[in-house]
């Protein structure tokens, strides 16, 4: 019984930090390995080749805007099928009408 009450107030104390984190702009390096579901080691990695945007104000402590990792993992957008082929459509009507 009381391994069940230690589990739950696990799992609340990770919720709540979690809420914490996305209430936050600015991110430390753990919580943007939290945020991004990344490796410490992954992260140093895209920090280090400047794959990923982010802050050393003291040259050490990197530090991550939330705004700019969001955006960041929403480039390189794919389209789906039915926007490809609309896109498809769209250009065959217009070179049509252009030959006219």
């Amino acid at each position: 019984m009381d391994s069940n009450i230690t589990e739950q107030l696990n799992r609340i104390e990770k919720m709540l930090q979690e809420q914490q984190t996305m209430q936050k702009q600015v991110l430390n390096f753990n919580e943007t390995c939290n945020y991004l579901e990344l490796s410490q080691s992954h992260l140093y990695k895209l920090t280090s080749t400047g794959v990923i945007p982010h802050y050393k104000p003291n040259g050490k402590k990197i530090y991550f805007q939330r705004e700019e990792l969001d955006r960041w993992l929403l480039r390189n957008r794919m389209n789906s099928q039915d926007e490809i082929e609309q896109q498809a459509a769209d250009f065959l009507i217009k070179k049509g009408a252009v030959k006219l």
